[in-house]
């Protein structure tokens, strides 16, 4: 799953708006991004095996980042960032945290059997992946839902909705690229890391653009 992850960020931000966009953005996928890392340092592994159907990554290896104490312990990590370090209130930290949370979930919808649901032990997923059509149309359906959802909140509240279906359009264009994409047989995982990893922070940084620009709220016509 890709960008069915930033469903829940848009969703978060349309509840809870004193969330930053960038912090619930970069959280959605913060898993990942710390997968990504782990992946380039050989820490957690896996390989590419082109004949699945759907993604074609089996996941051998993740327990720092997708077994389910894991995913808690990042979870927690964030709501403690979001509250002491960017000195938010509890509400939009907690909102950061579940949106960090939502992630396992959601890869436990996609994911064949490979999250661990303790360190060494059984591994779950329902493995949505073997049903790509299926898929493809839950992660676009859930991002133009939340996106709605966020663009109406911002309409309410003053600013344009323009930006908001800009960052939609964005993220299914990612994810209609990413599907396209053909698969190469791999032993390691590790050489996507980085390009995974250029993504996340990209779309974080639109995020925070914006953020900027949610400062300076303008009249709509």
């Amino acid at each position: 799953m890709f960008a069915g992850h930033y469903a829940a960020a848009l969703a978060a931000k349309a509840i809870e708006p004193k969330a930053p966009t960038w912090a619930l953005v970069a959280g959605c996928q913060l898993i990942d991004i710390g997968w990504s890392a782990l992946v380039i340092a050989g820490i957690e592994h896996g390989r590419v095996d082109p004949s699945l159907p759907g993604s074609a990554l089996v996941l051998e290896h993740m327990p720092y980042t997708h077994s389910l104490p894991g995913v808690i312990a990042w979870s927690l990590g964030a709501v403690l960032i979001a509250r002491y370090a960017l000195r938010l209130g509890w509400r939009p930290a907690i909102a950061i945290g579940a949106v960090v949370f939502s992630h396992w979930l959601l890869d436990l919808a996609v994911h064949r059997p490979d999250l661990e649901l303790y360190p060494n032990g059984p591994k779950a997923g329902f493995a949505l992946w073997d049903y790509p059509v299926i898929e493809q149309a839950v992660e676009i359906g859930l991002i133009a839902v939340a996106g709605m959802f966020w663009a109406a909140q911002r309409t309410v509240a003053g600013f344009k909705a323009w930006p908001a279906a800009m960052f939609v359009l964005t993220l299914v264009a990612v994810q209609i690229i990413a599907m396209l994409m053909p698969a190469v047989a791999s032993s390691s995982i590790a050489e996507t890391g980085p390009m995974a990893l250029a993504v996340y922070l990209a779309l974080t940084a639109g995020a925070a653009f914006l953020d900027r620009r949610a400062n300076s709220p303008q009249p709509i016509a």
